[in-house]
């Protein structure tokens, strides 16, 4: 494998983990919207990730682990769960019965979401260090 798929395969991995911190930041803030554009609560998001190939072997591929696979982010989905609903009559988004429909948004959730992207980016920067040193010290060869 080449060294720049190496760093390639963990560049998409931090490129998608950035995208899913960013999501359940979006989450967390939005927790206690009751009014959105859209109309309604805010709705919890969430993302879907997908394998890519970042490049090909440079032969003709014979079998899966020819193809080098890194991950980017398919698309981002709206959570369907139903929304929380509590009965406040005095709130100016109460409904006709005095309830307000608050997001599905689950803060412990996103919390336990939000260390897992955190640890998979560390694992992605870990290998990006790891690809680097490897780098420095076949540099280091060639020059003796």
């Amino acid at each position: 494998m080449d060294i720049e798929v190496s760093f390639a395969i963990s560049a998409s991995g931090l490129d998608a983990n950035k995208r899913r911190l960013e999501i359940i930041a979006s989450n967390l803030a939005n927790s206690e919207s009751t009014r959105t554009e859209e109309g309604g609560p805010y709705r919890r998001k969430d993302v879907m990730f997908k394998a890519t190939a970042v490049k090909a072997a440079k032969e003709e591929p014979t079998d899966f682990f020819s193809i080098y696979e890194g991950v980017k982010v398919d698309r981002i989905v709206d959570d369907k769960r139903p929304f929380k609903k509590l009965f406040q009559p005095e709130h100016p988004d109460a409904d006709i019965d005095g309830y307000v429909h608050y997001p599905n948004v689950e803060p412990i959730t996103e919390m336990v979401n939000l260390i897992a992207a955190l640890r998979s980016y560390d694992a992605n920067v870990t290998a990006m260090d790891a690809s680097k040193s490897m780098a420095l010290k076949a540099l280091e060869i060639g020059l003796r």
